[in-house]
């Protein structure tokens, strides 16, 4: 890998910069790919462990992962596997240069890539640009909304501050976009509740109140996502 401790990383990011997630127990790798990738126009998340990055996915959503083979707990063959059975997300696998069983069992699992280590990072950046071209264009309903100075990403199910992501539950992703379906409207508490696991309409009730304290600056007086009394809630957008 070349240096990388001389480059510049940009103030802010544009918000359809791609995100990545960068998945290796090495920590000078996480470093080195993080600052780069974060220097030529990239987001990017580090994650030290499969654990670590399906936390992370739990409340962000990635364009395309980079992804070490040999990591301690789940490998990076085994995470990929499980990834692709559930989601189409683009991944780009590292390998060291004698592994070529595993870049072979990694494009059966279905990674859309690979680059051997020892690796070049601007070699790693055309490949993930290639796969980021190869991937289908978001759809018109990529749409965003805000919310003063919060801006949820609906497709995405990303919440930000600026370029700050904010942290959110699926299920508070749930209720954004049911919300966002139908802005100014309100939406009775037992549709709501439908779409939960436990159909409870007091379980609403407390995802509502969590979700007020993420988006809003007082929750106890919101003016985005209000109560209808005896009725429901609503959200208002900008």
């Amino acid at each position: 890998m070349d240096r990388t401790s001389k480059v510049k990383i940009p103030d802010s990011l544009p918000d359809n910069a791609p995100h990545a997630l960068v998945v290796d127990d090495d920590q000078r790798i996480r470093d080195l790919l993080s600052r780069y990738l974060m220097s030529n126009g990239f987001r990017v998340t580090p994650a030290d462990s499969a654990a670590a990055a399906r936390a992370a996915m739990r409340v962000m959503a990635f364009d395309v992962i980079v992804l070490d083979v040999m990591m301690p707990g789940e490998g990076g063959l085994e995470f990929a596997r499980s990834l692709k059975s559930e989601m189409d997300i683009p991944i780009c696998m590292l390998t060291a240069q004698s592994e070529s069983e595993h870049r072979i069992l990694g494009l059966e699992a279905g990674v859309d890539d690979y680059v051997p280590k020892p690796f070049e990072p601007r070699e790693l950046l055309l490949r993930l640009k290639n796969i980021l071209r190869r991937s289908p264009a978001p759809e018109e309903e990529d749409a965003e909304i805000q919310m003063g100075d919060m801006v949820f990403q609906i497709d995405r199910g990303e919440l930000r501050r600026g370029s700050e992501v904010i942290k959110i539950t699926e299920r508070e992703r749930d209720l954004l976009r049911q919300f966002c379906r139908q802005p100014g409207v309100c939406i009775a508490r037992h549709e709501l509740a439908s779409d939960d696991s436990t159909g409870s309409e007091r379980a609403i009730d407390v995802q509502i109140n969590r979700l007020r304290r993420k988006i809003e600056a007082d929750p106890s007086n919101p003016n985005f996502l209000q109560t209808v009394r005896g009725k429901g809630y609503i959200l208002y957008i900008d």
